[in-house]
């Protein structure tokens, strides 16, 4: 009997109807039946999944095989057992409510062969709202790093393993994990591997959140996700030593499985779980938490992660509900730095460390975004000369003389403009004061009231009132939202040539001031209309 190219594994249990996709996006991969096994384990359902594996065990005889067992309690078990029975070169491993790409698997198999790979990842997405990581996906290598790529945040089983180093070095999953129980077998073959490769030309697996969201990831509560993370980050210490590498990997389990732990459900818990939450979270930021990882991280988990490590179950209660409700705390502008005042920021009894709350190398254009309102505008006009006057908050203090307003004659590029604002390049410096220019703090003393006289130009333009600000050596270029603000009336000045200005906000929200000439701003009626006006009154006058 010919060994198949592959063997895919489908752990099961309780998957009607998602079961039924699953398989047959099994048994018509292009690589064609004779070249696959499946095996399938039925991890003791009670729904119909087990006579549906039976189904298509009769009509693919010799290709697809099912056993059946008593549960197990999740898919490691089922998936060791399956491991017993392969025969095939590779093995990969599917969500049995998930479904491959028709080639998916021919493909990856020519890429193993290919390039003499261990270990293949195929580009995967997310479908009915699943998430799914996809910054190892931007382009296709055949030989990647677990330490150096994006490789850590994409650690599940669902992959093509080469297995010789399946049983060369005896991986199996750990049965004593209901969540996150192919992490071990996932980063250990990631660590014995001679080479992974990616391959993101395709979509090779369609990762399928069911309708009633029962996946068992979503189901496992606080303390259960916290135990399995630390045994998957024990497990992974083993492997791999401390420093650099080992932060890479570990860089994950922070910012991901333990941050998920401190998001907006945490107040909610009871007191009892969320001390024990903490004391966890302590326990493996003491062991693992090193300052490279820490500057590592983007601020808010890195504060959440510190003090869930300090134990102030009040000030991270805080933390996350100010935030939730109010957005990001203001930064505070001193000496070249920025500190996003999050609870606990020098507070002399828990003693953190200021670097904690630092912003440092990342950009934050959705906190400035979030935080840039218009508090109100007007009109002052001397004469032929208009000024709009303008009162923007931004949400920093300390060093306000880094902030400034300005009309843009551009609209932000697309793709700068999906988070609010942007982090203009590498040297770029902050833009002149376009008129008089004041600050002030503001009452509560959460950010800066910048106001702004600027001369308005008589032009033909769409002109977006922007705020410049410089935080933490990068200028950053943020518009400023109008939330509903009052806008002043349609203005018409100048005499010889009128022009019309006003200000409005655009669909995005956000203020903009628009120019024209009156004739050009009016319609075709109104512009005889004023015409005929005109003539009167200069005959009049001529009289």
């Amino acid at each position: 009997m010919t060994t198949p190219d592959v063997t895919v594994v489908v752990a099961v249990y309780n998957t009607m109807p998602y079961l039924t996709e699953c398989l047959e996006s099994l048994v018509n991969q292009s690589i064609g039946v004779d070249r696959l096994e499946v095996v399938a384990v039925d991890d003791g359902s009670t729904d119909d999944s087990g006579r549906e594996l039976d189904r298509f065990a009769e009509r693919y005889p010799g290709t697809v095989k099912v056993i059946h067992q008593a549960n197990s309690g999740g898919p490691a078990a089922p998936s060791n057992r399956a491991l017993e029975v392969a025969t095939g070169r590779y093995v990969y491993f599917i969500g049995s409510d998930d479904y491959l790409g028709t080639d998916a698997l021919k493909r990856m198999v020519a890429c193993a062969d290919k390039h003499d790979s261990d270990v293949v990842v195929g580009k995967m997405v997310g479908t009915n709202g699943r998430y799914v990581h996809q910054a190892l996906y931007k382009k296709s290598d055949p030989d990647v790093s677990l330490y150096d790529s994006a490789l850590p945040f994409t650690l599940a089983n669902t992959k093509l393993f080469r297995r010789d180093l399946v049983e060369r070095h005896k991986l199996r999953f750990p049965e004593d994990l209901p969540v996150g129980s192919d992490q071990p077998f996932t980063i250990e073959a990631c660590v014995r591997a001679r080479k992974i490769s990616v391959l993101a030309d395709y979509t090779y697996y369609y990762a399928v959140k069911r309708g009633d969201a029962s996946n068992i990831t979503y189901r496992a509560d606080h303390l259960a996700r916290l135990r399995c993370t630390a045994e998957i980050m024990k497990f992974t210490a083993g492997l791999i030593e401390a420093g650099p590498q080992r932060d890479a990997v570990f860089k994950r389990h922070f910012t991901w499985e333990l941050a998920k732990l401190v998001q907006d459900d945490f107040p909610a818990l009871d007191r009892e779980t969320q001390i024990q939450v903490c004391a966890g979270i302590a326990g493996l930021a003491d062991a693992y938490f090193t300052e490279p990882l820490r500057d590592s991280m983007d601020v808010k988990r890195r504060v959440r992660i510190a003090l869930a490590q300090r134990g102030a179950v009040t000030e991270l209660i805080r933390a996350i509900e100010e935030e939730a409700a109010q957005g990001a705390p203001p930064l505070l502008l001193e000496d070249g730095r920025a500190f996003v005042r999050y609870p606990g920021f020098r507070d002399p009894e828990l003693g953190l460390p200021d670097r904690l709350y630092e912003v440092i190398g990342e950009s934050v254009p959705r906190q400035l975004a979030d935080g840039t309102r218009l508090v109100s505008a007007r009109w002052e006009q001397q004469g032929q000369e208009l000024s709009v006057s303008l009162s923007v908050r931004v949400p920093v203090t300390g060093e306000t003389d880094r902030a400034v307003i300005r009309l843009a004659n551009k609209a932000m590029p697309k793709s700068a403009d999906k988070p609010g604002a942007r982090r203009l390049p590498v040297g770029t410096e902050l833009p002149a004061p376009a008129g008089d220019l004041s600050r002030t703090t503001t009452d509560d003393g959460t950010g800066t009231v910048l106001t702004a006289r600027i001369p308005v130009r008589p032009v033909r333009a769409k002109l977006g009132v922007r705020a410049y600000l410089d935080v933490a050596g990068s200028t950053y270029e943020v518009p400023v939202r109008t939330l509903d603000r009052p806008l002043p009336l349609a203005r018409r000045w100048r005499e010889k040539v009128p022009y019309r200005v006003s200000a409005n906000a655009n669909a995005k929200g956000r203020l903009v001031i628009t120019t024209a000439p009156l004739w050009e701003s009016s319609s075709s009626g109104e512009r005889s209309r004023l015409r005929h006006l005109m003539s009167r009154v200069k005959r009049k006058l001529t009289r």
